[in-house]
């Protein structure tokens, strides 16, 4: 529970770790002594509005790092994602402060990887699991989505002893729309040539905002961004330390923060430029608002995160059709698909993203790898070459 959090001492290995931790581990104790509430998520299912309306900040714990992954490695196969077996390395290593300090993590069944991890995950923290229909197409899907969603909002109020009524949920709706609309003023920035950013530089400050406790203060930073994103592109400035003759790129495929300097600044400093992040964090989930004046605000709220796009549901073909027209939109010379290991959905699902992009003449890339660096010398053979062929 928050009380026994807040008193919870510091992990025992806290002093070997780096400054820039040890000063993640001191903001978030700060902020659990002053009676923060804290929850982890790991996926974009996770409807944040719910938490948000619970009065609690909401942390991204995806693990994103092959720091932990040995250690994980004790208890998980080694054939599995990079990603469930860093995030749960974490967790075993007291090594990410947000993790350690979090009241509840919450998580969904979008992979069976995920869905066994919690089990473990389960024995070390608060977890609470969103049991998330295959398919958006059944008839029921929605209202079983509705329930998951409707035992989160349940859950909380039981775990901070609250009640959330429709109005924190519309308050909560309207200050996360806020922050969609200046994510999405980025991104589609992002669309004029030059482009105004890197990709690096837009994916790094879209990555840090999963561990932001206070959403308005990272909305204005964002909306300030694209003030300037804006002065640039009236300049006709393109981004720094991008060649202004770079091949414009759209990346796709798993999620890619723990990816952005194997892959992104590879790309960038082979010459290439990420105009366009098409990953379940990106424009195309960002562009989803939540009807704020629904009769039914927790409806609403349901019904916008299942309409998601991810490759853990069956079908999935509105992913491909908005990829394509992304391309299209955002005048790619190329797309790159960014496949974690063993993440075998994104991985089935590469041969009907290649047709797609292929079928309009638009040169495709498959790139599957893991966070480590053992294959850093081929990827870079590998982009490097697919960049010049451009």
């Amino acid at each position: 529970m928050m009380a026994d959090q807040e008193l919870a001492p510091l992990p025992k290995s806290f002093e070997e770790y780096n400054e820039q931790r040890k000063a993640s581990f001191l903001k978030v104790k700060e902020y659990k002594e002053q009676g923060g509430r804290l929850v982890g998520f790991l996926c974009s299912y996770t409807p944040l509005e719910v938490i948000d309306a619970a009065g609690a900040a909401a942390v991204g714990l995806c693990g994103t790092s092959n720091e932990t992954v040995p250690i994980a490695e004790t208890k998980l196969p080694a054939n599995l994602c990079p990603l469930i077996k860093s995030t749960y390395g974490f967790a075993l290593s007291d090594k990410c402060p947000f993790t350690y300090f979090s009241d509840l993590i919450v998580g969904e069944t979008t992979c069976d990887g995920k869905k066994k991890m919690y089990e473990l995950l389960g024995d070390l923290k608060d977890v609470h699991v969103l049991h998330l229909p295959q398919g958006q197409d059944r008839p029921w899907s929605a209202d079983a989505w509705y329930e998951e969603v409707k035992l989160l909002k349940e859950t909380l109020e039981k775990k901070y002893d609250i009640t959330i009524t429709d109005d924190d949920l519309r308050a909560a709706v309207r200050k996360r729309n806020r922050l969609r609309r200046a994510m999405l003023a980025l991104y589609q920035a992002q669309a004029q040539v030059p482009a105004p950013y890197s990709g690096v530089e837009l994916m790094s400050t879209m990555a840090a905002g999963n561990f932001n406790f206070d959403v308005e203060a990272y909305t204005l930073k964002l909306e300030k961004m694209a003030e300037e994103a804006q002065s640039r592109i009236d300049a006709g400035e393109g981004p720094e330390g991008v060649a202004p003759n770079a091949k414009r790129i759209l990346l796709t495929g798993c999620p890619a923060s723990g990816l952005i300097n194997k892959v992104g600044r590879t790309i960038e400093k082979n010459g290439g430029n990420i105009v366009c992040v098409d990953d379940c964090s990106g424009e195309r989930t960002m562009a989803m608002m939540i009807d704020e004046d629904a009769d039914d605000i927790l409806r609403a709220i349901s019904d916008r995160y299942l309409s998601i796009h991810c490759s853990v549901m069956t079908p999935n073909t509105g992913r491909m059709e908005h990829t394509l027209a992304q391309a299209k939109r955002y005048k790619a010379d190329g797309v790159v698909d960014a496949i974690l290991t063993a993440c075998h959905t994104f991985n089935v699902e590469s041969v009907l993203m290649q047709d797609t992009i292929e079928s309009s003449d638009i040169p495709y890339m498959k790139l599957e790898t893991d966070y480590s660096e053992s294959d850093l010398g081929q990827l870079e053979t590998r982009l490097s070459a697919f960049i010049e062929m451009l």
